[in-house]
C-alpha cells in the first residue's frame, strides 16, 4: 500500500514533469482513494479501460493519455461526463503522464522503443523528444521493417526514400511525424513515428530517408507498462497492464 499523494509526488519527481510544457496536466487528474493497493496501467483512459479497472478492483489508473487537453471543450458533458462519473463513483484515481512519459531516459516510450529495436542511443544532448540510434551493423531495410513490425505486432506503413541498407535510425513515438525534419538534419537512414501526414510521403522521397508509420497506440504502449513494472518493483504495488487494441 502507498498513499496516493506519495506515489504522485514520487512519479512527478522521477519523470521531471516541470521540464515539459505540455498539452494536458501531468500527475493526478482525478482524485480517488487516499491509499493505493492496486493499479491498472494503459495507454488511454477510455471508458473501456475504466470499466476494466473497475472489474479489476483497482484503486488507480495510470495512463499516457489522460484528460483535460488544452484544445478540448471545457464542459464535463457527454462521454467525458460518463468517464469521470465512473471514476468518482468507484473512487478511482486517474494519474496521467504525457510528454514526460515520452521523454524519460529509462521508462519513456522512446527509450523503450530503442531498447526493443536493439539501437545504440547516440542522440545529441539537448535534442528534445526525438531519439537517434545506430544498429550494430548495416542491415537491409526490408529486414529492419520486419523487426519493427514483429516487435510491435502490427504491419507498419513504409514510405520509401533511402538506400537499400540502413544503420542510422531516428524515432519518436505517437503523432510526431513532423519531426522528420530533425531526422533529416541528423542524416538518419530511417525515421519512425506513430502516425503519418500527406506531406510525409514527399519529404521521404525527396530527402532520401525511409519513413515508418508504426502506429500511435503501438509506439506508446511500452512506457506506461515499464513504469508500472517499476512501481511494482519499488513499492510492491500490484500493477496490471491492460492493452485496449487500437489500429491507429
Amino acid at each position: 500500500m502507498i498513499l496516493t499523494e506519495d506515489l504522485v509526488a514520487y512519479l512527478n519527481g522521477l519523470l521531471q514533469v516541470e521540464r515539459y510544457k505540455d498539452y494536458a496536466p501531468n500527475g493526478l487528474q482525478v482524485e480517488g482513494k487516499a491509499e493505493i493497493r492496486k493499479i491498472v496501467t494503459g495507454v488511454t483512459a477510455s471508458q473501456a479501460l475504466i470499466e476494466a479497472a473497475i472489474d479489476a478492483e483497482a484503486d488507480a489508473i495510470l495512463v499516457h493519455h489522460g484528460y483535460f487537453w488544452k484544445s478540448e471543450p471545457a464542459g464535463i458533458v457527454g462521454f467525458k461526463q460518463k468517464r469521470i462519473k465512473a471514476l468518482l463513483e468507484h473512487d478511482i484515481n486517474l494519474i496521467a503522464y504525457h510528454l514526460p512519459l515520452d521523454g524519460h531516459d529509462v521508462y519513456g516510450n522512446n527509450a523503450q522503443l530503442g531498447k526493443l529495436w536493439q539501437l545504440q542511443d547516440i542522440t545529441p544532448e539537448m535534442s528534445g523528444l526525438v531519439r537517434l540510434g545506430e544498429l550494430h551493423e548495416e542491415i537491409p531495410m526490408k529486414r529492419f521493417i520486419e523487426r519493427v513490425s514483429e516487435s510491435l505486432q502490427r504491419e507498419v506503413l513504409h514510405l520509401p526514400g533511402g538506400s537499400v541498407m540502413v544503420q542510422k535510425i531516428a524515432w519518436c513515438s505517437g503523432g510526431a511525424q513532423s519531426y522528420i525534419d530533425q531526422a533529416i538534419e541528423w542524416g538518419a537512414d530511417v525515421y519512425i513515428s506513430g502516425e503519418v501526414s500527406e506531406q510525409t510521403t514527399h519529404l521521404a522521397a525527396e530527402c532520401g530517408i525511409h519513413y515508418l508509420a508504426a502506429g500511435h497506440h503501438a509506439t506508446e504502449r511500452l512506457g506506461v507498462k515499464s513504469l508500472g513494472e517499476h512501481i511494482n518493483e519499488k513499492f510492491g504495488i500490484e500493477c496490471r497492464f491492460i492493452d485496449m487494441p487500437n489500429p491507429v
